[in-house]
Parts: C-alpha cells; structure tokens; sequence
C-alpha cells in the first residue's frame, strides 16, 4: 500500500490534466530535479512546462503504473506510457521510475529509466534505419 504522497504523485500521471498540473506543488517540491533520456533539470515551473508540453504534443496520453516498491523515502514505478505524436503515430514506452521524497512527503527527485533508442529514436525516418542496422550488427544471434 503507497503512502498518500505517492499515491497522489502517481495521480498527476495517470489523470494528467490542467488542473493537476497547476496544484503540482502539493506533492512536488519547489527545486524538484526531473531527468529522462531528454530531459535534465531542477525546478517545478519546468516541470510544469514538461508536463504541459505532454497534454499539448500526445494525443490521448495514457500513463499506466503497473508496479510499484516503496523502500524508506525512494518509490520505484514500473509504466506504461502510451499516446499519439504527430509525424510518429502511436507510441507505447515502458519504463521505470526512481522517485525520492523530501521529509514532507513531496517529491525532490524524479529519474526515468527508459530504452529511448529502442523505443522511440529506432521510429524516426532515418535514423531509425540507422538504429536498426547496428543493432542487427551487435545482437547475439
């Protein structure tokens, strides 16, 4: 059973909205550090603004957690990421998160674990190709 801090964090996910991302400073600290295979930096306006910019570029984003361990003040999540991106179609990312909490309950740090060359760089044009090649090239077979 998730404590209320890491159930209402997981919320902002899963019901991804406007509203939830205005009252994120209820379950983010001010000086939260987010990094993702794009993204590296502190601070809730840009977490905020990355959050935004999910609602404005994906189509019906779908956040599913889909396993979770709570160890002291780290919460790792297992999910399901899925949506529509134009010029991409439909995507579906599976991944996992490191979510440390301050002594308040709300969340300081956010690290994302996800394979963004299999899941997302090898569905570019061209450099998808390229992706593929090497991969064909380095895997056991």
């Amino acid at each position: 059973m998730t404590r209320p801090d890491a159930k209402a964090y997981i919320e902002l996910f899963e019901k991804l909205s406007p509203e939830r991302i205005r009252d994120a400073e209820v379950v983010v600290h001010p000086a939260i550090h987010f990094k993702d295979p794009f993204n590296d930096f502190i601070g809730i306006d840009l977490f905020r603004k990355l959050l935004d910019k999910v609602l404005n570029d994906v189509s019906a984003p779908n956040f599913i957690v889909t396993r979770q361990v709570r160890d002291g003040d780290v919460l790792f999540l297992r999910w399901i990421f899925s949506g529509t991106v134009a010029r991409l179609g439909f995507l579906e990312v599976t991944g996992m998160s490191e979510i440390r909490f301050d002594r308040e309950g709300r969340v300081i740090e956010h690290v994302d674990h996800w394979d963004a060359s299999e899941q997302f760089y090898a569905r570019l044009p061209v450099i998808g190709g390229l992706i593929r090649l090497i991969r064909g090239k380095i895997k056991v077979s």
